[in-house]
């Protein structure tokens, strides 16, 4: 009688120990799915957000023609004395890629981290926009010229630009009229070197008041 006591109770223990066994088991199989459902579920974020770090870089950074996008929007007003100006915004981040800008020269919007030297410099080959947009960050004109402007308006400009602290002079053949002066933000179109909008132009615009870095260096940048 006794004897039978004792096997059934050590068979009781015996099948409650291996239910504790099938129990504790049973934990780190949970264990083991919720940490491999958690691995899955951080990769999936960090995949997810270097993806949208990507997009969103490519988004800043290019646009449609493969170029770096501007930053710029808006559009040109005309005023009575013909120069235009940029109504909208011109963006000024520092990029290393080539730009593509809404306007031909441009005045403004994000630009190379080095100035175009700008003291007075007349370049005889073009120049990268991107640099010389950073010139005009600083303040300078930009005087532009085609191959069907006259080669005495051009030596005129040229000795007035070497002449005159922060402007530069380049040829540019994407651009809608021979002689074009730019600044930050505005533009216009001259019919001769002997036009009184260039005196005016420069008087207004060297160092004017649409300036955003008034009295930056125009030396020390790059050359060409």
């Amino acid at each position: 009688m006794g004897s039978g006591k004792n096997s059934s109770t050590a068979a009781r223990k015996a099948r409650i120990e291996e239910m504790r066994r099938a129990e504790r088991a049973r934990e780190r199989r949970n264990r083991v799915l919720a940490i491999a459902a958690s691995v899955v579920v951080v990769a999936g974020l960090v995949v997810g957000g270097v993806a949208l770090v990507h997009a969103q870089s490519d988004d800043k950074d290019t646009s449609a023609d493969g170029k770096g996008g501007s930053g710029d929007s808006g559009h040109f007003t005309t005023g009575k004395d013909g120069v235009r100006t940029w109504s909208g915004k011109l963006a000024r981040t520092h990029v290393t890629t080539k730009v593509s800008y809404p306007m031909h020269p441009p005045v403004g919007g994000n630009h190379n981290p080095v100035w175009l030297n700008c003291n007075g410099d007349v370049y005889t080959k073009p120049v990268q926009d991107e640099n010389a947009v950073h010139a005009l960050e600083h303040g300078a004109v930009w005087v532009t010229y085609t191959g069907k402007a006259q080669k005495a308006d051009v030596d005129a400009l040229a000795a007035k630009v070497k002449k005159t602290p922060y402007s530069l002079m380049s040829p540019y053949e994407n651009q809608a009229s021979p002689l074009i002066l730019s600044a930050w933000g505005h533009q216009v179109a001259v019919k001769s070197a002997s036009d009184p909008e260039v005196d005016k132009f420069f008087a207004g615009y060297v160092q004017g008041r649409q300036t955003p870095e008034p009295g930056a260096s125009c030396t020390g940048g790059v050359m060409k």
